[in-house]
């Protein structure tokens, strides 16, 4: 997963798949989500994302532990 802010567009935008999308749906004003073709949300894309988020602090819990090979 990754994290992409854009600050010239002010808009963040959340990567969950490397796969590619091929169809976004809006399903509040300026949050969109993008799936791909098997219907797999694969990306979240928020507009005016520093007036709906607070961007100062990511914190994360619980992850799962992946063993590399």
């Amino acid at each position: 997963m990754k994290l992409n802010y854009y600050r010239d567009t002010d808009s963040l935008y959340i990567d969950l798949a490397a796969r590619p999308s091929v169809e976004t749906r809006e399903v509040s004003e300026g949050v969109l989500l993008d799936y791909d073709e098997q219907g797999n949300l694969v990306g979240i894309d928020i507009d005016n994302a520093s007036h709906k988020l607070d961007l100062s602090e990511l914190v994360t819990s619980q992850l799962p532990l992946i063993a590399s090979a």
